[in-house]
């Protein structure tokens, strides 16, 4: 750009007049050189201040310095890292950190020692990368470099990235962002900062591009984590293309009342083909494909018939140190669709199933046809049935039914009014109680209780004799039954 002694310079009435078309030259090319268009005018929704867009210079970027009426003293130059560029009879000028108009204002200063009003410009020929820092709530905190696009020089269609492009470089925001406070801090002067917020929340529901801002070298970009969690923003946040990529794995634990507590890598897509079969109860609904609350749940076996689905927990570290504790209540989604409730999970979740502490038969029997629950459970019946071995059965069925689906007592030879009761815990114990039968009684604790998966019931002689005679007991996935009885002597 031209030096403010040009505009001084207009001011004489020969000198202006010899100048006009020199002028008139040199604007226009130095507005092309730049490649940058102006920049708007208009103020920015919800911001602190009125950022400053003027562009600085800096090592990397390769200009043009004119020097009117004495051509031999221009010439091109690619700014050093310090920032100082060596010019005919001058010498070295540093110009990190100023404008195109101030770095001709101070080479203009500069050569007045030895010519008569120099008339300098500056012109921005090939602009450096711009570097960035990402910090908060992204997938991948960090510097980075983003490269412009277009052309250079000549050609002014050079395109600086902007605040989107930087997220999605840094691999997007987390479910636990807050979009409407992000922070951009730009340094101005040599001491100074400036910090514009933006909504991005804004540019989602009404797509205001002045939120996305363009960015220069050194800025530094802020995505706070939320105070509260919002379902239906985070859902919001999810199909954003500024949030991390939906077809990324996700390693995501549960623990609690499920049938393979631990770590699962969960990516979006059919359960078919992450389980490579079809999904748990497949005549009812199909999952949705999303990595959310349900399919986690899925892919560790269902949830077992003690899981209080009311009061699941999700928490979520943050890159604030703290973690946001999520509350879920699944029966509420089995009841009304509230498809909210099904909260998409993120790198790092971990899902708490507890457990109930009252069963209600009716609603048991209601989760054992959803999705929540396994197509099927295996237990074990041994002893004086007819059909001695392992038995699927479906989820949350009683002591009765499994009894009846091994082909029932063997009447000559059973002893029909107790069995004993043989659980594999998740903590890696076994427990034994005797369970006296009632075939006439509901689901009950006592008498009639709801089956885990791996359970084994054992049918006793008549005369109350222990089982002896395990013939014909088939080994399968359970594949400990006959450790489980020689441990208590059965």
């Amino acid at each position: 750009m031209l030096n403010t002694n040009l505009l001084k310079s207009l001011t004489q009435p020969v000198v202006g007049a010899a100048l006009l078309t020199a002028v008139n030259v040199a604007v226009p090319f130095a507005s092309l050189a730049q490649g940058q268009p102006a920049p708007p005018t208009a103020q920015i929704p919800n911001t602190q201040t009125q950022l400053d867009t003027n562009y600085l210079l800096g090592g990397g970027d390769r200009i043009r310095v004119n020097v009117f009426e004495v051509p031999e003293y221009t010439g091109e130059y690619q700014i050093p890292p310090g920032g100082a560029i060596n010019l005919p009879l001058i010498g070295s000028v540093p110009v990190l950190g100023l404008t195109t108009e101030q770095a001709a204002d101070e080479i203009a200063r500069r050569y007045a020692r030895f010519l008569k009003r120099p008339l300098i410009s500056v012109n921005l020929l090939s602009p450096r990368p711009i570097n960035v820092f990402v910090a908060g709530e992204v997938t991948r905190p960090g510097a980075y470099t983003l490269n412009l696009s277009g052309g250079a020089g000549d050609n002014p269609g050079v395109q600086y990235p902007t605040v989107l492009a930087a997220l999605t470089t840094a691999q997007g925001v987390t479910l636990a962002a807050d979009v409407t406070q992000v922070q951009l801090r730009r340094k101005f002067g040599r001491a100074s900062e400036q910090v514009v917020t933006l909504n991005l929340k804004e540019l989602i529901q009404t797509g205001m591009l002045s939120q996305d801002i363009t960015l220069r070298d050194g800025d530094t970009i802020v995505v706070p984590t939320a105070n509260t969690f919002n379902v239906a923003e985070s859902r919001n946040i999810f199909a954003a293309n500024f949030a991390a990529s939906q077809t990324t794995p996700r390693t995501v634990t549960i623990i609690g009342e499920v049938n393979r507590p631990g770590s699962y890598l969960v990516t979006p897509g059919s359960l078919n083909e992450q389980q490579g079969g079809a999904a748990p109860n497949s005549g009812t609904a199909t999952p949705t494909g999303l990595p959310n609350v349900t399919r986690v749940i899925q892919l560790a076996g269902g949830i077992t018939a003690q899981a209080d689905i009311r009061n699941l927990k999700l928490r979520r570290l943050t890159r604030s140190g703290s973690e946001q504790a999520i509350d879920i209540n699944l029966w509420q989604l089995l009841q009304s669709g509230d498809a909210n409730q099904d909260i998409i999970v993120q790198d790092g979740d971990t899902i708490v199933v507890p457990t109930a502490t009252e069963i209600n038969p009716a609603e048991a029997t209601q989760l054992a046809t959803t999705t929540l629950s396994p197509a099927r459970i295996q237990v074990g019946v041994v002893g004086e049935v007819k059909r001695p071995g392992l038995t699927d059965i479906q989820p949350n069925s009683s002591l009765n039914q499994a009894i009846l689906a091994a082909g029932g007592f063997n009447d000559a030879r059973a002893s029909d009014d107790a069995v004993d009761l043989i659980r594999l815990n998740p903590n890696g114990s076994v427990t034994k109680r005797v369970v006296k039968v009632d075939f006439s009684a509901g689901i009950n604790e006592q008498t009639n209780p709801i089956l885990r998966n791996n359970d084994v019931i054992v049918v006793s002689r008549s005369g109350g004799a222990k089982v002896g005679d395990t013939t014909g007991l088939v080994a399968g996935p359970l594949g400990v039954i006959f450790s489980i009885l020689r441990v208590f002597g059965l």
